[in-house]
């Protein structure tokens, strides 16, 4: 019985990286399909294909710090395999529904804090505070703030360097360069996305395992792990999430390639840097600070603030509402297992 849980929620986990990388598809791709340089359909396959690469040079910064370094671990796992199974399956359902509500609404949310956000709500009910480890709950919140700002200064610095680079080149050529340069760009973003993103995931698989039928071993993130958690993203991102794609890729500024190159460039050196210091940062607050940073060198209206501003909303307020969406599921969830014994 308790093997088959196990299961179940793993494949939960795995559910939740395929809907992360069909949410943030938009992430990825946006600047690409907006400035042309390459369809929809191709656009997702090439980025689908670097988020799985990335599980060959990624790292595992990222998810260890989601498996010890949001709920204490040691504490959750000596209440027992069952507190562990409740607390992870309602910490993944509060991040699905509030990834699949903004789907809806076509605002590019941050998968991470959401699932931050459904770990601290589930972990409330069965641990109370002294379950959280505040210090890496104020990484992750700082850099809600911080990794979009860095995104944006990055953005600012590369256009201007660029365009300041090309300034005697003639429009077409400049067009044409940048065209090709994107590809690679876009292959970074796609690189630093499954790098951070995929990551999340193979901590609360390892907090699952680690914390029921392996309780003897040490807690450590397994190569199949990783190569699952990878495949999933990339294939959610295969997929695609159209509706973000429209917001980030045309409603929130115009983008040419060079833009897009600086923008992606920007963006995915920032993710990489901060996977590497086991950040768990978003991908979406990062690639959106760097497009509004791209955008906004060509005048403050180059940017549609009214869009920014939804935008910001959304982030505003995904940890507490994924937080509640959990608290909600676990009383749900604890409701039935008494029910059935």
């Amino acid at each position: 019985m308790l093997l088959a849980a196990v299961v179940l929620i793993v494949v939960v986990a795995l559910v939740f990286d395929f809907i992360n990388g069909f949410h943030d598809a938009a992430n990825s791709i946006a600047t690409v399909v907006s400035t042309r340089v390459l369809s929809p359909n191709l656009a997702v396959a090439w980025a689908a294909f670097f988020n799985f690469v990335a599980a060959f040079a990624g790292g595992v910064h990222v998810a260890n710090t989601m498996g010890k370094g949001i709920i204490n671990f040691d504490m959750l796992r000596a209440a027992g395999p069952t507190a562990v199974l409740m607390v992870v399956f309602s910490s993944l359902m509060g991040a699905i529904a509030w990834n699949l509500l903004t789907w809806w609404w076509g605002l590019p949310s941050s998968s991470s804090h959401a699932l931050a956000g459904g770990m601290i709500g589930a972990t409330l009910p069965v641990l109370g505070f002294q379950g959280l480890v505040g210090s890496g709950i104020a990484r992750i919140a700082a850099f809600i703030v911080l990794s979009p700002l860095i995104g944006m200064t990055l953005g600012i610095g590369m256009m201007l360097a660029t365009t300041w680079a090309v300034r005697k080149q003639t429009p077409l050529r400049v067009d044409t360069w940048f065209r090709r340069l994107q590809l690679v760009s876009s292959a970074i973003f796609s690189f630093s996305h499954g790098t951070n993103d995929a990551q999340k995931v193979m901590g609360i698989i390892a907090v699952v395992l680690f914390g029921t039928i392996w309780r003897d071993r040490p807690f450590h993130i397994d190569w199949w792990m990783i190569i699952s958690c990878h495949a999933a993203i990339g294939l959610g991102t295969f997929f695609g999430g159209w509706r973000i794609i429209r917001t980030m890729g045309h409603s929130l500024t115009k983008l040419a390639p060079i833009g897009g190159f600086c923008a992606e460039t920007g963006g995915g050196v920032t993710i990489i840097a901060l996977a590497e210091l086991g950040i768990p940062v978003s991908t979406t607050h990062t690639i959106t600070g760097a497009i509004v940073g791209v955008g906004s060198t060509r005048g403050w209206r180059a940017v549609k603030w009214g869009t920014a501003g939804r935008i910001i909303w959304a982030w505003v307020f995904t940890i507490p509402a994924a937080a509640l969406v959990s608290v909600i599921v676990y009383g749900l969830t604890l409701a039935v297992v008494r029910l059935v014994g």
